[in-house]
């Protein structure tokens, strides 16, 4: 099967927002979603099967030389696939284009599989954030990759 990345489009939304609700405890909505898309302050990528269906996205709000991830989601029949991996890889090739000094995420303490990813991606464990998801309750690793 082809896959290509590309921007998010307003149209892909909908399959965005069911990815959210397959992934999350407390999925992003749709208008939620559309904030993300690009513009001056965001990067929102998805990965497109030969198809056109989206089969997973990551977006990033950056300010001045700062990113910080939004969501990493990949459709539960779509993982296993690299597409996590590519679409990371391509995001960070987006930050070091616009001149970023790194680039930061939020994990949940118990997603060993998303913490081996990004750990592969060059980020760092740098600290953690007391009960920051909800249902289930749990802590969150804060990952960083520096880019400078």
């Amino acid at each position: 099967m082809a896959r290509r990345i590309d921007d998010v489009r307003e149209e892909q939304l909908e399959q965005i927002e069911e990815i959210e609700k397959a992934c999350f405890s407390l999925p992003w909505t749709i208008e939620q979603l559309k904030s993300q898309l690009k513009d001056s302050q965001h990067e929102f990528i998805a990965s497109l099967d030969d198809e056109g269906r989206v089969l997973g996205y990551v977006g990033m709000m950056y300010v001045l030389d700062e990113g910080y991830i939004s969501n990493v989601a990949v459709d539960p029949e779509a993982r296993r696939q690299g597409i996590g991996r590519d679409l990371i890889k391509e995001l960070m090739a987006r930050a070091a284009a616009l001149d970023l000094a790194f680039v930061t995420l939020e994990v949940r303490c118990s997603n060993a599989a998303a913490i081996a990813l990004y750990e592969k991606q060059g980020f760092l464990p740098v600290g953690k954030r007391k009960n920051y998801y909800d249902f289930p309750r749990e802590d969150a690793i804060l990952m960083t990759h520096f880019l400078k």
